[in-house]
This record gives structure tokens, C-alpha cells and sequence, in this order.
């Protein structure tokens, strides 16, 4: 989810019926232990999370500098599960013209504004992270992840500059990927994607072919998306029709949904084959369009069976003090949830309960 896009689209959100009266904002739950809970302070817009091969880890993009016009990108940062601090990722270039497309400018080096990431294993048995990058060029930059004096490192290799704006995205078993376009269509025009507009599409790239529209995927603000380890199946949110989209990528045809009561914003796998589904709710406290500064929103998590589409909630805002805005992730680790956002300060631990 896109922090200057979530701005613009409260106004709509308070004429839908889920924005909060306006009352004064409600402060955030401080840094460290509430309970079952833990509030893990120090990192910058940790929009989406991944988990190291080792489980030892999380990796967090941070979604900031939103002006895009020259600032310095933010890289991406390292998140020490036992020692619950955060560091910013080395990064090394190696042009490799096995990875991204021919005709990629170079290395983004410092530039790189990070959103939606994707990890994956490559037929070569090394890993592969894909980030959304908005710093100097829209594209999906491409690293391998290396292990690094006992830590991680990345590794550049190549990219591929989009033709849009991606928001998310999710590699395929053949290097390529699906990519959602938020607003790849328009911006909706009047009454966005929230009147009823279709704004985006989801694209797929295939190395030394390139990037198509896939068939079947216009919709109201595609978000979050991940794929089946077969790459046979995609799960795409739409974004602003609160509800989770199957498609079968052999036939380019969707064959199943399933409604969830937030605006789901990224999809994550668990060890178990699940899906777990995260987003806002809505404003929580006064938060005027172009203000400047943040509102809590109340959100949402669900679990998601892929094989039926039946959904099950796991954790409500509203039960517990404000813990964290703009919630854009849940990532399952071992018997827990770490929960990041596209805006703030902080990652939010909580149980998994199954």
C-alpha cells in the first residue's frame, strides 16, 4: 500500500463508513512488552517483511522518502530476531545478465526507495530477493541474498524498469514474476477505486520475454500478491473490494475469492501452506486530508486456506490499545506474527494462535 495514496484515499474511506469520528489521535502504545505483545522500535516504514532462510532474521523494506524527486533512498533493513535490533542491509553490485532484463539502466546503489519484496530460491539453489523500488526509476530491482560474517547481504544482479508504479510482487519457479499496478489503468477519476473504478491490472515478466498483462486481472486497486510454490496459482488482493482474488496463471482465469472485514494490503505464506492477509480498517482519531501527519488506522488479520478460499480471523485492532498505523504485513514466525507497516517506527509481535 502506498503511504500518499492511503492520505488521499481517507476522505473516501469516511463517505464508505469505516473512518473513526474525529476525535483527537490516539498515542501508540510505547516500545517493549504489553503483555502477549511486543512493540520492537527502531526501524522506518517496515511496508513488507521477509524471513531468512536461516529463520534467524526478518528482512524489512522501508517505504519512505514518498516525494521521490532525487531524495536518497532508505535500503533495506536487517531485523535480529533474538537480539531484537535493526541494521540497514549491505549491499555489493555484480551485474549479472542472468538476472532481470537486457536493457536495465544499472545498479540503483543508494537510490533505492523499497515497497513490496519477494523471496525466493532459484533453480540454481541461491536466493533471490525482488524489491518494488520507487528511487530514480520505477522498477523491480533484483538481489541475491548472501550470507555475510554471520549475517546477510545482497547482492545486485539486474532489473526490470516497469512500465508503471508496481505496489507488490511475486517470484516465479522460472526467475520471473507477477507484479501488481495499483494504478497501471488510471487513478479511477472521480470516486477512485473505492466508487467503484478500476485503476490496475497485475503483470507478469518472463526473462528474454518480457512483461505482459495478464488477462482476467483489471480491478479496484490490486495490492499484495503472492504465488503457489508450483507457480501454477496467484493470490492478489483487491485492495479497495476488501477481498482476496485466485487465479489459475496456466488458464489466466480467476476461480475464487473470499471477502475479509480490513482493506488487505500484503500476503505472506506460513509453514503450513496458509496465506495470511493484513490491512487497515479505517481511521482511528483525526486525521485531516493533507495534514502531514500520521492517524492510527485500526486493522486487520486473516488467515486464508488457498484450496477452499475460506477465511479465518486471527487479530482485531479494536480488542486492544493502538499499537501501530498503517499496517500493511503479517509474517508468520514460528509461533508467532510480526506485523509491519508502511508508516512509523516499529514492527508489532504477537502470538499465532491456531
Amino acid at each position: 500500500m502506498q503511504f500518499r495514496t492511503l492520505f488521499g484515499f481517507l476522505p473516501m474511506l469516511a463517505f464508505a463508513g469505516v473512518a473513526a469520528a474525529q476525535q483527537p489521535t490516539p498515542p501508540l502504545a510505547t516500545c517493549g512488552v504489553h503483555g502477549d505483545i511486543e512493540v520492537l522500535c527502531g526501524t522506518r516504514s517496515p511496508e513488507d517483511l521477509e524471513l531468512t532462510p536461516d529463520g534467524k532474521y526478518l528482512i524489512a523494506t522501508q517505504y519512505v522518502n514518498l516525494g521521490r524527486k532525487g531524495t536518497a533512498g532508505s535500503g533495506m533493513a536487517l531485523f535480529d530476531i533474538a537480539k531484537k535490533t535493526f541494521s540497514k542491509m549491505a549491499v555489493t553490485d555484480e551485474p549479472d545478465k542472468a538476472w532481470g532484463d537486457p536493457t536495465c539502466p544499472g545498479p540503483i546503489d543508494d537510490a533505492l526507495i523499497s515497497h513490496g519484496e519477494s523471496l525466493a530460491k532459484r533453480r540454481d539453489g541461491t536466493w533471490a530477493l525482488y524489491v518494488v523500488n520507487h528511487g530514480g526509476r520505477q522498477s523491480i530491482e533484483m538481489f541475491e541474498l548472501k550470507r555475510a560474517a554471520g549475517s546477510w547481504a545482497l547482492v545486485w544482479h539486474g532489473c526490470e524498469v516497469g512500465a508503471h508504479e508496481y505496489n507488490d510482487l511475486a517470484i516465479l519457479p522460472d526467475g520471473g514474476f507477477v507484479g501488481t499496478y495499483p494504478t497501471g489503468l488510471s487513478s479511477g477519476g472521480k470516486g477512485g477505486p473505492f466508487g467503484g473504478a478500476v485503476t490496475g491490472y497485475v503483470a507478469r515478466w518472463i526473462p528474454g520475454k518480457g512483461e505482459s498483462e495478464i488477462m482476467g486481472t483489471r480491478m479496484r486497486y490490486p495490492n499484495g500478491v503472492v504465488v503457489s510454490k508450483d507457480g501454477r496459482y496467484m493470490y492478489v488482493n483487491e485492495f479497495a473490494a476488501r477481498q482476496v482474488l485466485k487465479f489459475d496463471l496456466r488458464d489466466d482465469k480467476q476461480i475464487g475469492s473470499v471477502k475479509v472485514d480490513f482493506l488487505p494490503d500484503n500476503l505472506t505464506w506460513t509453514k503450513e501452506g496458509k496465506i495470511l492477509a493484513a490491512g487497515v480498517k479505517g481511521a482511528r482519531g483525526d486525521c485531516p486530508e493533507g495534514s502531514g501527519r500520521p492517524c492510527i488506522q485500526g486493522f486487520g488479520i486473516a488467515e486464508i486456506n488457498p484450496g477452499n478460499m475460506q477465511t479465518r480471523p486471527i487479530f482485531d485492532s479494536a480488542d486492544h490499545e493502538p499499537l501501530i498505523g498503517g499496517v500493511s504485513v503479517a509474517l508468520e514466525v514460528r509461533d508467532s506474527i510480526y506485523i509491519g507497516a508502511f508508516q512509523g517506527d516499529r514492527l508489532v509481535k504477537i502470538p499465532y494462535r491456531k
